[in-house]
This record gives C-alpha cells, structure tokens and sequence, in this order.
C-alpha cells in the first residue's frame, strides 16, 4: 500500500484561451501523499522549464517514513533548484539579464499531518465542515499592498503592478519558503491551483466545487467555471480527498 492509499486526487492543466503555451506543471502522486502546482514567470525565458523541472524535482525525492525529514527534503530541493534556476540555467539560456523562475506551491500529507509549502501566488485552500480556508498567503505585491499599507483588496488590484511576484523560486539569490503545518481531519478536501484558475472566481464558486466528493467532478466543475471567463493564462488545479 502507498503512503497515502486513502487519499484520491485529480489535476488538470489547460493554456487558456488567451497565452500561447502553457507555463503551468503539476505533480499528482497520491501515492507518495505530495501534489504540487508551480506556474512558471509569465514573460519571463523558460518559465514552462522552470515548472516542470520543480515538480520534476519533487517528484524524485526519496520516500522516506518520517514525516519532517520529507518535509525537510522538499524545502532543500526547492532551495537547491532556487540557486540551479538563478545561476545555471541563466547562463545557458545566453541571456545573463533573464530570469528564469516559477511559483510552488506544495502538499504533503502522511497520515493526520499534512504540510503546505509555498512562494509566490498559487494556492493551497481546505475545504472542511462547508468552510473554505485559504491556507497559503500570495508572495505579491497586491498582497503587500494589502499588509504594509492596508490598502483595500479593490485598491490593491487596481494597482499597475498588482500581479508582480515578491517571492518565487528562480527568482532572487536568497529563496524564502513559506510553509504551514495543519492536522488532517475526515472530510477534509484540498485544491492546490495556479491564479489562473482562482483569478475571477468567489470563494463560494471555489467552496461548492469542492463540496463534490469525487475529486474528477470537481475539477471539472472548477475548470467549466473558469474556462466561461475570460481565462487569460493558464489554468492547473489539482483536487485532494479522503
């Protein structure tokens, strides 16, 4: 059996209707418990080989049986991959003034633990007793707009550089991981996405995707919702349950 044999997942990834190519990866492995979105630097050289070589990365970490040493190893390997991006595949690229970056975001659940693990704006909600919780907290400036200068959310957006990143992996020589540690209860649902998919959706359209049980159905819930609008990037989502 594997780690996490109670847990069903489902992913998808769609361009949009909008970008040329599709900058999104996804890792869906229940059976190591560890799903991961990562949205490469839109504009930026290689944000499509960023992505996958993150989720690429994660998904070759050894299983090991303690919970904190995998978490350990997911945030080295996101940190080594910080230095490969900004310093290697720069030079190879033939351009020292380009960034090749992408957002992560991370779950790894064994057992009643689970861990988020984040830089950037993809996401990590729970949906747990009809609530919807937003556990990862966007690395923007929209976001700092919001925290250092309590600007309101409608003020923020409105911002010519609201969508910039203030932290993702490729993107600065020091890499800060955000991580979150939660107990897993019976019931509880996850969606990891990128802001693609949750760019134009309410909390509520989110909520009752998620209040499906089977996570395929979900998903496609999710992404019909997105796909009516206007989808100017890409779309991932990745649907996580008991």
């Amino acid at each position: 059996m594997g780690v996490a044999s109670s847990w069903r997942s489902a992913a998808r990834t769609d361009t949009g209707k909008v970008r040329a190519r599709n900058e999104d990866a996804f890792l869906d492995s229940p059976e190591q418990g560890l799903w991961v979105v990562a949205d490469g630097m839109g504009g930026h050289q290689g944000g499509d080989i960023a992505s996958q070589l993150i989720v690429a990365s994660l998904a070759e970490l050894p299983m090991q049986d303690d919970f904190d040493q995998r978490l350990k190893g997911i945030r080295r390997c996101l940190h080594w991959l910080n230095r490969r991006l900004g310093q290697e595949l720069t030079v190879t690229a033939g351009r020292h003034d380009s960034i090749m970056g992408s957002t992560v975001v991370a779950l790894l659940v064994k057992g009643n633990r689970a861990a988020c693990i984040w830089a950037g704006d993809s996401r990590c909600y729970l949906w747990r007793a009809q609530r919807l919780y937003q556990l990862s907290k966007d690395h923007s400036l929209q976001q700092q707009l919001i925290d250092d200068q309590q600007m309101s959310l409608e003020d923020a957006r409105a911002h010519p550089g609201a969508h910039a990143l203030t932290r993702a992996v490729g993107a600065a020589e020091q890499l800060t991981l955000d991580v979150l540690e939660l107990e897993v209860r019976p019931g509880d649902a996850f969606l990891l996405c990128s802001d693609g998919l949750y760019n134009g959706m309410s909390s509520d359209v989110l909520g009752r995707a998620l209040s499906l049980v089977a996570p395929h159905v979900a998903l496609e819930r999710l992404f019909d919702g997105a796909l009516l609008g206007s989808a100017t990037d890409n779309l991932t989502a990745v649907v996580i349950r008991q």
